[in-house]
């Protein structure tokens, strides 16, 4: 048996940690024990022997387990369902046979080695339940604060519950120390994180609690608690509630595997250790073992404590051994002053962990990120609210198949090209000068062909022939799989390409694609060579071979789709954001201007393209060298050389570049000159002052260029006219 991540170097902060987290325990224990129906005292004795078990034996070196938000208030939501009162005998007799069935299904996922299944929910629909819980117990907690008693049941009810609770035993005082225990508990998590404030607010409702305060206002207190250890001992429940039980359970302990093992998975990815999957199921199935035999509710790992835990330097499992220990010496000799502890205070610990846990930061980037994947968030949250915790995670799971299947049945597709001086095919898309090839159909699909995306599949290529297409090539290097439909309906396509005396052929896949082709039928596109490892071998194979024949040069008519067509590496990367990078880029490269280095040494990096995007191509640097030429001012002030000396550099980089395009492609000299034109205008119009400004430093760049440099006359004239 080893202690996960002890260290002699950390145990002192692993000591301070585990007391700190058994103290802020007592209130969050008793609390939620409260919301899974039992008497508060059972909270603690949760908060015993299973966070021993899973510090002695778990291989998560920082995650804290016991009484937690979501398997209480499943439990809670079950009592309610029953009409079993919160609190009574039958409820104590109930709670821990639940616990033991828990306990044997998580042995049981243990055993068939479920952990896998925790995969196949996302991180939407696990946020949105933990935080539809999270809402879902803070309502409950409110009419405490209130001066009333927990609520229980779906949002409408406990809203009700709250307006019930305001006509009829509203307490001023309690709503007034709750809010101010809770206001003090958030403003020092905003402001001194690592102050263990939950503990000084606990100490000082004690302290009201004593001086009798609470007494003479009203304010309800928690019941006292016996000393000493709990006893262990099998549930006394009625056999007959075993049916209904045995389902609930199985959702409690699927919770308690899913939210744990993915909460403490993130947290070892944070802190660069790995899990043991299997073994933490298991881990889990007998620390619920203890809890059900100390007549607890159903424990899991806590998200809150956790945190807690990792922001007061906790690294090892020590901690959690020493919030056990520590929870022991208060059972056995300090429970005295938790009877004088108000309720409010109480709740306002609760309501601040729990906030914590709600997946506030998830929503927020998710709306800003991808809104379909906020949707099956707000489904999971929205399903938990209304219609319980079991629906809320159905509804999430089933949003998100739903979104798997629309991305599954849509996936990103593209026709390819050629760019002049560049290998390979590029997409007609992305690339403003991908030029396709005249005789031949080059399409990339980007997915698995099945039943919900064949159709699809075949309306591109069908919409992308012409009179003179001999060849489709559909690059495949992204399909690993069809199913039969995708099959027959290639099958009906190639025999309509052939009627017209075009081939289809596919390239790029891997091997057992083409395994894959003949089991389903159409081993053809195989045994006929029509399956090719690239792109160019599938071409040749159809007679289509190198230099290939283009559709149509790229000319200054063809329209831009993302503003300055000029570049390659930076469009192909950011697409309609290209221009704001590229701006981004240069400011980067200005901040990184070393002024220690000589002057024209350091004038002659500046113009060059470097950095991350060392080695694009001649049509990016041109546009960089444009967006430095915005940039002078800064330049010169930060090297100390004359603006026109900047500008004539540039000017003489930039026509080394717009030469070097001009003998490789004049459809691309063309284009530059017109994106110069439309640059000019722009900035005319937008920035007049900054316009007169450039061009008076460029019109004097030109004229000594044409006499010190009289090899850039020709293009000089070719690219500004004679004006310059």
């Amino acid at each position: 048996m080893k202690i996960q991540g002890f260290s002699l170097k950390t145990l002192p902060k692993d000591i301070f940690t585990g007391i700190i987290i058994a103290l802020v325990s007592i209130p969050i224990s008793m609390g939620y024990a409260q919301v899974a129906g039992l008497p508060p005292v059972y909270g603690l004795y949760g908060s015993i022997f299973p966070i021993l078990i899973y510090g002695l034996f778990s291989t998560s070196r920082q995650f804290i387990f016991g009484v937690d938000a979501a398997p209480a208030a499943l439990v809670g939501a079950f009592l309610a369902e029953k009409g079993i009162a919160s609190g009574s005998d039958e409820a104590v007799g109930v709670v821990p046979l639940m616990t033991f069935c828990v306990s044997a299904w998580l042995v049981l996922f243990y055993i068939f080695k479920a952990g896998r299944l925790v995969n196949y929910i996302s991180t939407p629909v696990m946020g949105g339940f933990i935080s539809g819980i999270s809402t879902t117990i803070i309502l409950m907690q409110i009419p405490k604060l209130l001066g009333g008693t927990s609520g229980s049941g779906e949002l409408i009810e406990l809203t009700e519950h709250i307006i019930t609770t305001c006509r009829e035993s509203f307490n001023a005082m309690s709503l007034l120390l709750g809010a101010v225990s809770l206001a003090l508990l958030l403003g020092a998590k905003k402001l001194m994180p690592k102050l263990p404030m939950s503990v000084f607010v606990m100490a000082g409702g004690a302290a009201l609690g004593c001086s009798g305060f609470a007494d003479k206002y009203g304010i309800a207190k928690l019941a006292e608690v016996k000393t000493g250890l709990p006893e262990w001992s099998l549930p006394h429940a009625d056999i007959g509630i075993l049916y209904d039980i045995i389902p609930v359970s199985m959702t409690i302990a699927i919770v308690i595997m899913a939210e744990t093992l993915l909460a403490s998975n993130n947290l070892a990815q944070k802190n660069g250790y790995r899990l043991n999957e299997n073994r933490e199921i298991l881990v889990y199935g007998i620390g619920n073992l203890a809890a059900g035999a100390t007549g607890c509710c159903p424990v899991n790992g806590s998200v809150s404590r956790s945190a807690m835990g990792e922001q007061y330097g906790g690294a090892s499992q020590v901690m959690s051994l020493t919030a056990s220990a520590a929870m022991m010496l208060i059972l056995m000799f300090f429970t005295g002053f938790i009877k004088y502890l108000p309720v409010p205070v109480l709740t306002a610990i609760v309501i601040s962990a729990l906030l914590g846990a709600v997946e506030f930061h998830l929503a927020k980037r998710l709306f800003r990120q991808d809104k379909r994947e906020l949707l099956i968030f707000l489904g999971a949250f929205a399903g938990v609210l209304l219609f319980g915790t079991v629906y809320g995670v159905l509804i999430g799971v089933v949003l998100s198949f739903i979104a798997v299947i629309i991305n599954t049945a849509n996936p990103k597709r593209s026709f390819l090209g050629v760019i002049s001086g560049h290998e390979g095919f590029h997409s007609l898309e992305r690339n403003t000068y991908s030029v396709p090839l005249k005789s031949a159909v080059i399409y990339r699909f980007s997915g698995n062909l099945y039943f919900a995306n064949i159709k699809m599949f075949i309306a591109d290529i069908e919409g992308a022939l012409t009179d003179e297409t001999r060849c489709v090539v559909v690059d495949s290097g992204a399909i690993c799989n069809i199913d039969i439909t995708a099959a027959d309906r290639l099958a009906a396509l190639d025999k309509q390409l052939k009627d017209r005396g075009i081939t289809l052929c596919f390239a790029s896949h891997i091997g057992p694609l083409n395994d894959r082709f003949r089991q389903l039928g159409i081993g053809a596109f195989v045994e006929e060579g029509r399956c090719r490892r690239t792109i160019v071998s599938a071409l040749t194979a159809a007679g289509i071979r190198p230099p290939y024949e283009l559709e149509s040069p790229v000319s200054a008519d063809k329209p831009l789709p993302y503003g300055n067509a000029e570049r390659l590496e930076f469009e192909w990367a950011f697409g309609e954001n290209a221009e704001e990078e590229m701006e981004k880029y240069t400011k980067k490269l200005l901040e990184n201007i070393d002024v220690t280095q000589p002057p024209q040494q350091e004038l002659t990096d500046v113009v060059k393209v470097h950095g991350s995007w060392n080695g694009v191509g001649d049509l990016d640097s041109e546009e960089l060298l444009e967006h430095l030429q915005l940039h002078l001012s800064e330049i010169s002030k930060k090297l100390g050389i004359p603006e026109s000396q900047i500008e004539e550099a540039i000017e003489r980089r930039k026509l080394r570049i717009a030469q070097r395009i001009g003998q490789r492609d004049p459809a691309a000299f063309a284009r530059i000159k017109e994106r110069t034109q439309h640059f000019e205008e722009t900035l005319r119009r937008d920035d007049p002052k900054l316009y007169e400004f450039l061009i008076s430093h460029r019109r004097e760049a030109i004229k000594h260029l044409r006499v010190s440099e009289p090899e850039y006359a020709e293009m000089i004239e070719k690219l500004y006219g004679s004006s310059e």
